[in-house]
């Protein structure tokens, strides 16, 4: 049985899309970071850096295992079960090159555009030129990626996949309601949402927690 720490957030979907799509059970544990639990000592155990998600699999080897970082989830449940992730070759290497694409640059841009555009009282026409910017030439890399092949990794569904649904949805969607005049222009990206948010395990993930 396997133990997930999270919330109602791009990160925390990532691994309750994972743990439905390689069919492994899990408890759920919400975490409730509007409330500040994660600096509770207990999650500070399991997720020293504070952030959601987390997990701790219980029939690991050796003992239960902890693990914290949303890509450091999706790489360790791959290997855990064997699927979404090539064992070897140019489909691995390019799923983690995207994995840690999203986990570095999409991730922590869109969040920071999300804030400056929608969240921040004081509305800074810098921040939200330079982060908007930068959502839109990431959205741009990856729309011709997705030109060029029908998932991140190429010709199969990966945890790369994972990794960006839900940031992309959750950033056209800031993108189209703070700034609606801004157009991406990304057509293949935004069939790549569908295509991947029609999926019945990413349907069951996204509503992961029930809160």
């Amino acid at each position: 049985m396997i133990d997930l720490y999270t919330w109602t957030t791009p990160n925390g979907r990532k691994a309750s899309i994972m743990l439905e799509e390689v069919g492994l059970p899990y408890r759920v544990h919400p975490v409730n970071i509007g409330k500040d639990e994660q600096f509770n000592p207990k999650f500070l155990a399991i997720s020293p850096n504070n952030k959601i998600p987390a997990i701790v699999d219980h029939d690991a080897s050796g003992g239960p295992q902890t693990v914290f970082e949303s890509g450091a989830i999706l790489v360790y449940l791959a290997e855990k079960t064997g699927k979404l992730l090539a064992p070897e070759g140019p489909e691995r290497w390019a799923a983690l090159e995207w994995t840690f694409w999203q986990v570095g640059g999409l991730g922590p841009m869109a969040g920071q555009y999300n804030y400056f555009a929608l969240r921040a009282e004081d509305k800074l026409p810098a921040a939200i030129n330079r982060f908007g910017d930068e959502v839109v030439r990431l959205l741009g890399v990856m729309d011709r990626r997705l030109n060029d092949h029908p998932w991140l990794a190429g010709e199969h569904y990966s945890i790369a996949d994972i990794a960006s649904y839900a940031w992309t949805k959750a950033i056209l969607g800031a993108l189209a309601k703070a700034e609606p005049d801004r157009e991406p222009g990304v057509p293949a990206v935004e069939a790549w949402v569908q295509a991947v948010g029609g999926r019945p395990a990413v349907q069951r993930g996204m509503d992961v927690p029930q809160v």
